[in-house]
């Protein structure tokens, strides 16, 4: 398994930079997770729209799904268009997005394919196992497993419980630290921190821990500086265009 970091801004994309995006892939299938703002340029780099095989989708931000548009009209307005894409969602998270078009110009070009937090589906080579994380919109955490390695992601979250069983011995945390050391008094139920971000990482036995999701502006070393502080394994900051095998 391994992953393509697309993009990894929170909020809007920061010049020269996209947000969230990951390219995991395996055994030949291609899984875009989180096609947020500027992700499509960036993916196109890769691969051709057309040689996608599935999207999964944390929430409904655009910030983690507004690229699904271009995609799905790369995709549909081809001179050969695409089989239909299966998307995988929480129901009702895309229902903006896909109204962009008039009405019925990509049915052909998409599968939605909606689960509930908590379901465990296949998707291509990989189990999904599926959490119901706090932020201001429905959110499911993710948690990928092929061939015996584990992806855990958060999606955006503030601090809960079911963070230790999502990334319980991952081989690589993949965590949604929009701020460095603390995280303000109105956002604290919703969103975390990169010291926050360590503690999970500690209490699940993650293997490894990336950092995404930053507010725009956030120095990638204090970030980290901060996740170091209550976790003693890898930590580094996502960054466009790395590529991490796992395993």
């Amino acid at each position: 398994m391994r992953m393509t970091v697309l993009g990894s801004c929170g909020a809007w994309p920061a010049a020269g930079r996209a947000c969230s995006g990951y390219l995991v892939e395996d055994d030949g299938f291609r899984l875009l997770i989180d096609p947020g703002y500027a992700t499509l340029p960036r993916l196109l780099q890769h691969a051709d729209a057309a040689d996608v095989d599935a999207v999964l989708v944390s929430h409904g931000h655009p910030d983690h799904c507004a690229d699904l548009n271009p995609l799905l009209r790369a995709r549909a307005l081809a001179p050969e268009p695409a089989p239909r894409l299966p998307v995988h969602a929480l129901p009702g998270a895309l229902d903006r997005v896909l109204a962009l078009d008039r009405p019925g110009m990509l049915d052909d070009s998409l599968a939605l394919r909606a689960f509930t937090a908590g379901a465990r589906f296949e998707v291509g080579p990989f189990t999904v196992d599926t959490w119901a994380l706090p932020h201001f919109v429905p959110n499911a955490g993710l948690r990928l497993t092929s061939d015996g390695r584990v992806l855990a992601y958060t999606g955006d979250t503030g601090p809960c419980r079911e963070l230790a069983d999502l990334a319980r011995d991952a081989d690589l945390f993949l965590a949604e630290a929009t701020y460095a050391d603390e995280v303000p008094a109105e956002d604290a139920r919703y969103l975390s921190s990169a010291r926050q971000a360590g503690e999970h990482a500690t209490r699940a036995g993650a293997g490894r821990l990336m950092l995404t999701h930053l507010w725009p502006g956030t120095f990638a070393v204090r970030a980290e500086e901060a996740a170091r502080g209550t976790y003693t394994g890898d930590v580094e900051v996502a960054r466009e265009g790395e590529t991490i095998r796992l395993g």
